[in-house]
């Protein structure tokens, strides 16, 4: 009895020491805790989406998730062939070109009219706290911090670990100009050492001048955020305006109103980045199924549309290159300007005609 309360004792301090290091990062507090309190997105404690929005969809039970994932038949959820990519060197771009390098997932680089963007990157090959747990498909995880170039504005969408990356963060720290984060997320980047004036950490609503005529509006997004706690921290989408473009960052969220709106209200986009993959029927209501997310890119009114989220990591069940055969197949009725490009090659916003070989295709 006593060697196993022991090794209870052991198995509880070591859980403590894993749940306090740094990656974990920090719940808000103090005057940005009260901040939180008041925004009309926060009540009983947490954050909600603007619609009722319960973590299964209906008439799913824990049960059936469980049965899911203890008795159910996946095939080709990881692939064998490795993953094709192209080396771009971001530090020797011109600064002439406006392009788009995508990274796998959700991570992703943007030159625009000279300023350089990065969002949600995750370079570390794992998108967990357990680095064996959930690691890039082969081939997938080519790019490093080191090969990124000074970054003028981070964007985070939301701090879920496959687009919040502490190894990552803490690589890029000296090159990160400034953090664009929402509530609650800015504390976890002041935790890791970033001055708080390099951080701005707002709510949706809310617009935010970058420059001369550049801006960011902070936007809807149907989600949840949180690293140990649930929704103690918002989840956003984006629309980036420049003088040149209006461009859609969906971060991480299920189908909604908020869509159209977004669209009403700031379309028409020259390119909307949406997810497009790690999704399941039962957690539908936070997350864009295939059969929805040309129905969102129609209701924002985008030109060409990135289907990211996919072709990295495996979160959900499905084959792992179902999403991006589902979108082609799918859009066959519909005719939708998609943005397909593998891992590393340059998507270039000046022309809207570009084409993109489907990669995927033929790989096991």
């Amino acid at each position: 009895m006593i060697i196993f309360l022991s090794l209870i004792l052991l198995v509880a301090i070591a859980g403590i020491i894993f749940i306090n290091q740094k990656k974990f990062g920090k719940l808000a507090s103090g005057k940005r805790l009260e901040r939180i309190k008041n925004s009309p997105n926060y009540k009983n404690d947490a954050f909600h989406n603007r619609t009722f929005t319960p973590t299964f969809a209906d008439g799913t039970s824990y049960w059936d998730v469980m049965k899911m994932f203890f008795f159910g038949r996946f095939e080709r959820t990881t692939p064998i062939d490795k993953i094709p990519s192209i080396k771009t060197n971001l530090k020797n771009i011109s600064i002439d070109e406006d392009i788009i390098v995508w990274f796998g997932h959700s991570s992703y680089f943007m030159q625009i009219e000279g300023k350089k963007y990065l969002i949600d990157p995750v370079f570390s090959g794992a998108a967990s706290p357990l680095p064996f747990s959930i690691k890039a498909f082969e081939g997938s995880n080519v790019y490093s911090a080191d090969e990124m170039p000074e970054i003028d504005y981070l964007i985070i969408t939301h701090d879920h670990w496959d687009h919040l990356d502490y190894e990552t963060i803490m690589k890029l720290k000296p090159k990160i100009k400034k953090v664009l984060c929402t509530l609650g997320v800015g504390e976890h980047f002041e935790y890791w050492g970033f001055d708080i004036n390099k951080i701005t950490e707002e709510d949706w609503e809310t617009e935010v001048k970058l420059d001369f005529g550049l801006k960011i509006n902070y936007t809807t997004a149907r989600h949840f955020g949180g690293r140990l706690h649930r929704n103690k921290t918002l989840w956003t989408s984006y629309v980036l305006q420049t003088p040149k473009y209006k461009i859609f960052i969906g971060g991480d969220g299920g189908y909604d109103k908020h869509f159209k709106e977004i669209g009403d209200k700031f379309g028409p986009f020259d390119i909307a980045m949406l997810e497009l993959g790690q999704y399941n029927k039962f957690w539908r209501n936070i997350h864009l199924m295939p059969d929805q997310i040309l129905t969102a890119a129609k209701e924002l009114n985008t030109k060409r549309l990135f289907p990211v989220h996919n072709s990295k990591f495996k979160l959900a069940m499905h084959p792992w290159d179902e999403p991006l055969n589902s979108i082609i197949e799918n859009n066959k009725s519909i005719n939708m300007n998609l943005v397909t490009p593998k891992i590393g090659e340059k998507v270039n916003l000046q022309d809207s005609n570009q084409k993109f070989k489907y990669w995927w295709k033929n790989l096991k």
